[in-house]
């Protein structure tokens, strides 16, 4: 007799060893059919697999995230076979899955996305076959004799330990795998294949060039079509693309990963900067600015030498070893140690924009999301005991309040212990019961992400949404006890005793550069009023009419707006048609109607005309817009 426990707490009991399959059907045939794999007591199987012993089963249906994996996983393998039938001199190398996609590296004849049609063609063949999927288990000197014409499979399995090796057969088709898989391939019923590029063979330039080629699978066509729309929006909304076409930023050989800012990405920036500053000098912050390189012995002190000097940038000055800062807070520790402070004085809440330097390898270099010298809106508070929960609460309230004004939803996670770390185990869990404490009051929801904290302590991540729904990890709240201690920082308590006060790093923006590459993305170029760099463009109806549209300029400049003249010689719609495409929220026409009465025509970036409104009018409209730093266009009332 087996029990099988299911995750409601029912059990099933069955005479003889069951596979997943007559378990699923146990329930219903309709469940059944939606299954494609199962997790035994935590370990994830094929579900045609024999369950000999008493065990916690979960079905896995097509439902579950965890199917995504698998079905893209028999879909690389479906594309393997394809390639076989389709190039027979083809040798095959791995096919893992990675994000939301599927590849398999090939050793074969150049192939490009015109061969696409030709090999989906053969993969939905085989899909409408529905074949089934068989694991089949061998010594390691089988596995060797059954791959001998292979010779990239040959190395792979020579470097395995004796033992037994996983294969997996579906129809003329085996691979070396550890699965799961579906159980038959009419399951993989969406499937496009996407890219190819090219890879050396274990990303050694020595080796072979191998073709990979790119898919992605999903469960219904129409998930598939939801994820191909998606893709095409997030390349349109790329912002590498959208930095160049708006003259942003760009990036040159002569400082890899490191961006230069030009005059409108400028206007931008200092857009998010201004109100950041507003936002935490309400909050109680001061403002701080540290020296970019410091020597040796701070770093050694801080922890860094031992726990980052990979990352870190360094020179010798005078005979000193210095390294360029790769994290801000140890300058915040001088600055606080530089006197005595009461308990009076606590929370000392002491932000900085601070520019960093880190290390990152060439080939993870990414726009603006992955660079070498990014800023930081970092922030240090020191404080005792009794305010972490209030501390900690105060950073989410804040990092609630400046999402919101860019329309960005987020969720948080709580990140623990890594394995390299600094400090003592009490301090650990006191840190890390602290910020699950203030995670319980503020009341929303939150994951647990074990090991991944900071190596001087815990934090809580906030992870942002974006217009497309992907998520960007940007906040962080650190709770550090180890750095005051390193430091010898302390105030003096009622008692007028010396006590270490604790410290929370944190930023909310994050990297700076990679927060405005995801603002780029989330508004798809097309900022609010009050950040866009150029707020409104003042076209003439004729040459005539330019010098007033100076005079107009001029006008909106003094009233602080960001203002450009289009004086090109150029039809008004061809000139308008431009601005659109460049985003300008505001266009404004003057003609001799409008120089006459002392009014604009506007027109809004929804594409919205008003006439004859004056500039009392709008300027009253327009600085409240900006002021309350809102999202819409509504700017102007309909009449």
């Amino acid at each position: 007799m087996v029990s099988i426990t299911l995750p409601d707490g029912s059990i099933k009991q069955f005479e003889n060893a069951p596979t997943g399959l007559e378990v699923a059907r146990s329930i219903s045939e309709g469940f059944a059919r939606n299954c494609v794999a199962m997790e035994v007591d935590d370990l994830m199987v094929d579900l045609n697999t024999t369950i000999h012993r008493d065990v916690r089963l979960r079905l896995i249906t097509t439902k579950d995230p965890k199917a995504l994996e698998i079905l893209r996983h028999s879909a690389a393998h479906l594309l393997a076979q394809a390639i076989l039938h389709l190039y027979k001199d083809a040798k095959l190398t791995i096919g893992p899955v990675v994000g939301d996609e599927f590849y398999y590296d090939i050793d074969m004849e150049p192939v490009s996305e015109d061969d696409f049609p030709k090999i989906e063609a053969e993969m939905k063949k085989i899909i409408k076959s529905k074949t089934p999927i068989h694991r089949k288990e061998v010594s390691k000197s089988e596995a060797m004799r059954f791959y001998e014409d292979e010779p990239y499979k040959l190395e792979m399995i020579s470097e395995l330990v004796d033992g037994t090796i996983s294969f997996y057969q579906q129809g003329d088709f085996t691979d070396l795998c550890r699965g799961p898989h579906l159980p038959h391939t009419g399951l993989i019923e969406a499937v496009k294949l996407t890219k190819v590029s090219g890879a050396y063979w274990r990303a050694d330039q020595s080796r072979a060039q191998l073709q990979r080629i790119y898919g992605t699978a999903f469960f219904t066509k129409k998930e598939l079509d939801d994820y191909l729309h998606f893709i095409e929006e997030a390349k349109r909304r790329n912002h590498r693309k959208i930095g160049t076409a708006l003259d942003l930023f760009s990036f040159h050989d002569e400082a890899p990963g490191m961006p230069f800012f030009h005059p409108k990405g400028m206007d931008i920036w200092n857009a998010l900067i201004l109100y950041w500053r507003e936002e935490h000098r309400k909050a109680g912050y001061v403002e701080t600015k540290t020296p970019i390189m410091l020597n040796r012995g701070l770093w050694e002190k801080s922890g860094h030498w031992d726990n980052y000097r990979e990352n870190m940038y360094t020179s010798e000055v005078d005979g000193i070893e210095y390294a360029i800062k790769p994290m801000n807070c140890p300058g915040g520790m001088l600055i606080y140690g530089m006197k005595p402070h009461s308990y009076r004085d606590l929370p000392v809440r002491a932000a900085e924009i601070g520019v960093v330097h880190r290390h990152e390898l060439s080939g993870v270099l990414s726009g603006l999301f992955r660079v070498r010298a990014f800023h930081q809106d970092d922030a240090h508070i020191f404080m005792a005991p009794h305010q972490i929960e209030s501390e900690i609460l105060g950073v989410l309230k804040l990092a609630e309040r400046i999402y919101s004004t860019f329309g960005l939803g987020f969720h948080l996670e709580l990140s623990t212990r890594p394995e390299k770390s600094i400090g003592t185990d009490q301090q650990w869990e006191t840190a890390t019961e602290g910020l699950r404490a203030a995670l319980e009051i503020y009341g929303k929801a939150y994951r647990i992400n074990k090991g991944d904290g900071a190596f001087y302590g815990p934090k809580i991540d906030a992870h942002i949404r974006d217009a497309l729904g992907r998520t960007w990890q940007c906040g962080t709240i650190q709770l550090d006890m180890a750095l005051p201690e390193r430091f010898n920082l302390s105030y003096i308590d009622k008692d007028n005793e010396k006590y270490r006060p604790l410290m929370i790093h944190r930023v909310i923006y994050g990297s700076i550069e990679r927060f405005f590459g995801i603002l780029i993305e989330h508004f798809a170029g097309g900022f609010p009023l009050w950040m866009a760099p150029i707020q409104a463009e003042i076209l003439a109806i004729n040459d005539d009419l330019v010098p007033y549209a100076n005079d107009v300029k001029m006008k909106l400049e003094t009233a602080g707006l960001r203002t450009e003249v289009d004086s090109r010689t150029e039809s008004l719609n061809k000139k308008v048609r431009e601005a659109q495409l460049n985003n300008i929220p505001l266009i404004l026409t003057v003609g001799s109607k409008e120089k006459e009465n002392g009014s604009l025509s506007v027109r809004t970036l929804d594409g919205n005309v008003r006439y004859g409104i004056t500039f009392e009018n709008f300027f009253q409209r327009v600085l409240q817009h900006i002021d309350k730093r809102r999202l819409d266009l509504d700017i102007f009332p309909t009449s």
